[in-house]
């Protein structure tokens, strides 16, 4: 964290104390006057403090907000005239008639609070610039520390949209698999297969897997490597020999990566795949793992029409999505048809060094 990020988070948290903290150093800052002891410069410097902050305050909360939300810039200056007048003319009465008769020694002349009002040299020359040289120093950092406040607010905002959106496509995704899987084992079941038994054990493994190991917002390749191996099996059961899979992989070593993007990937193949090819359906499973660097090919047959090309279903359209909430510009993924083969790749430029994009951010409190 800098020290501008500390300074603010610091003056956000502890209001009343920084702003104390930044009084004080205004009131001992200045030099005691020639002629007038240190007592009397205390007394000098709390009344200049008084009417600093007056100055300071009116333009930091009043007219700086007003500059920013209204359109109406006229009222607003006006609002500024009428009341750097207010508070000019405060300062000078309270200088000639109470200051001035605590640390000058009598006999001397005093204005009248009239003479004082209509003096509008002495007003504007002196006490104007004295007073508001501060306010609009004190009125850009508060600028400073407010727009500072709404960006970080904005970024944390950003981080839990994506992180709800990304709930949110895995929400979808987990009933999409669920729902294809119970299909499968449900025609099993119909023709009294000797299979079925073998399939529910193996949805019973692979829903292990899906609640209660893809909690986190990554998970090591080798368990998604497991993963696809169980559900190729599942799936096999069902087309037995028609079906022909080739899965090949091979990783230098277990990183982490989100959890069930492959997953939907492969559901993606066997269902507009196998699911829809009456034939003898072929799908490829490429993954490799080399020195940070990952790529996984998936391809599928398909019985070409000339109505329509293979669309991507609501798997595919969920992968893109997660993939770039997770690894905004880290990633390639696409789609293409190569004669009668409908082909997915998904490639992650370093899985050593990237850092999941969309985390929890440690709030901080806006005033």
């Amino acid at each position: 964290m800098s020290i501008l990020d500390k300074a603010i988070r610091y003056s956000t948290v502890y209001r009343v104390s920084s702003h104390i903290i930044f009084w004080l150093v205004v009131f001992i800052v200045p030099q005691v006057p020639e002629g007038m002891s240190l007592g009397e410069a205390l007394i000098d410097n709390a009344f200049c403090l008084t009417f600093y902050m007056m100055a300071c305050y009116f333009v930091a909360y009043f007219i700086i907000p007003k500059l920013l939300k209204d359109d109406n810039y006229l009222v607003t200056m006006v609002y500024f005239i009428v009341g750097s007048y207010v508070i000019s003319a405060f300062s000078r009465i309270m200088v000639v008639h109470v200051l001035e008769p605590i640390i000058r020694k009598p006999p001397f002349e005093q204005e009248s609070i009239w003479e004082i009002l209509t003096d509008l040299r002495i007003l504007v020359v002196v006490y104007f610039l004295q007073n508001f040289s501060l306010a609009w120093i004190f009125g850009f950092l508060k600028l400073v520390k407010d727009r500072y406040l709404i960006k970080q607010r904005t970024l944390v905002l950003e981080k839990e949209k994506a992180e709800a959106e990304l709930h949110a496509l895995k929400a979808q995704l987990n009933p999409h698999f669920l729902f294809n899987t119970l299909n499968n084992i449900y025609s099993l079941s119909l023709i009294n297969s000797p299979v079925t038994s073998k399939s529910i054990a193996g949805l019973s493994e692979i829903l292990d897997h899906v609640l209660y190991r893809c909690k986190g917002k990554s998970v090591p390749i080798s368990t998604e490597i497991t993963l696809l191996k169980n559900y190729i099996d599942l799936e096999k059961l069902r087309y037995d020999e028609r079906l022909v899979v080739n899965f090949k992989h091979t990783i230098d070593e277990d990183l982490d990566i989100a959890p069930l993007v492959l997953l939907s990937i492969v559901e993606n193949a066997f269902k507009h795949g196998a699911g829809e090819d009456i034939g003898t359906p072929i799908i490829d499973i490429e993954l490799r793992l080399s020195k940070g660097s990952f790529c996984f090919i998936v391809s599928n047959s398909f019985v070409p029409s000339n109505e329509e090309l293979p669309k991507n279903g609501i798997g595919l359209e969920n992968v893109r999505k997660q993939l770039v909430l997770i690894y905004p510009r880290n990633h390639e993924f696409k789609t293409y048809i190569n004669e009668n083969t409908f082909v997915t790749l998904l490639s992650i430029a370093d899985l050593k060094t990237i850092k999941v994009q969309v985390s929890d951010e440690s709030k901080m409190s806006f005033s």
